[in-house]
């Protein structure tokens, strides 16, 4: 797809907080330069993300969120398998997340994963594994994944179930913020591969700050960049020049920028855009731009 001419990397974060700390923005320019963070100076809050998504966004950029934009579905045949009221597809359960957390500030989902009925699908802190956390077939005790993060791990990362809001690495609540994120912009940008990608305007992809580093020589147990010299290191890796810039960087950051210039590189691999297998999960599930 190279037709994009701007691509936003957006390192994402669920915390129940106005301004979380680990939301970071990058912007890449198609024409080349190194990518460079989108700073207020006090950081962003979720609502101020869904503005800038809705309202001031460049023309035809490629926007990478790094979350889960949905649930695990294919294993079960149901996002909450038992349960009537499961949502068939990846928009109704975003519609369905932003309404049961309507009340929640900063566009957090703290109701949803507290919820009396679907918090048994969820590992959560103090030792709290819900009775449906796992798929019944199991062969391990991570909880249920989605098909693209089974396929992660062909690429050696290791995804965290999104059903699981436990560890430091877990995604969970992020994923779920997120979902609210994409249900309130309405379907103004097409969200890949739930939506499919048109000839002209923005798309919205999920992506994983891992694969960029990958594809950077990075290990994924090493992949989390915290000095100016390392990310330059990794955006030359990617044909990248660096910011002008030395001595520390916060991880978020440097995922940001990474990941922005990643996409720059990425998107014009058509593999990566159709996927085998996508087409059985592209409503329900999703999919991780960049998994194989």
């Amino acid at each position: 797809m190279p037709r994009f001419r701007h691509f936003l990397a957006i390192d994402w974060s669920g915390a129940v907080t106005q301004r979380p700390g680990g939301i970071a923005l990058a912007l890449a320019h198609a024409d080349g330069g190194a990518p460079v963070l989108v700073d207020p100076g006090r950081g962003f809050s979720r609502e101020e993300v869904l503005a800038i998504l809705q309202d001031d966004l460049p023309d035809d950029t490629l926007v990478g969120l790094d979350l889960g934009i949905s649930l695990p579905f294919a294993d079960c045949g149901a996002f909450f398998p038992g349960w009537p009221d499961s949502p068939p597809d990846a928009r109704s359960l975003w519609a369905m997340i932003d309404r049961i957390c309507a009340g929640d500030p900063h566009l957090s989902a703290s109701s949803f994963v507290d919820h009396p009925e679907l918090s048994a699908f969820y590992r959560r802190h103090n030792g709290r594994e819900g009775a449906h956390f796992h798929a019944p077939d199991a062969a391990h005790r991570r909880g249920r994944f989605r098909v693209t993060e089974e396929r992660q791990a062909v690429l050696g990362c290791t995804p965290y179930s999104n059903f699981n809001l436990v560890g430091a690495a877990q995604v969970g609540k992020s994923s779920l913020t997120g979902m609210r994120v994409l249900h309130r912009l309405g379907g103004r940008i097409p969200v890949w591969p739930v939506d499919p990608v048109p000839a002209s305007g923005s798309v919205i992809v999920e992506i994983y700050t891992a694969i960029p580093a990958i594809a950077a020589g990075r290990r994924a147990g090493t992949s989390k960049i915290r000095s100016h010299e390392e990310l330059a290191v990794a955006l030359q890796a990617l044909g990248s020049p660096a910011p002008d810039a030395s001595g520390p960087i916060d991880d978020h950051s440097a995922d940001a920028l990474l990941s922005a210039a990643w996409l720059r590189l990425a998107a014009g691999d058509e593999s990566l855009w159709n996927p085998p297998g996508l087409d059985e999960v592209a409503q329900t599930e999703g999919w991780t731009f960049g998994a194989p």
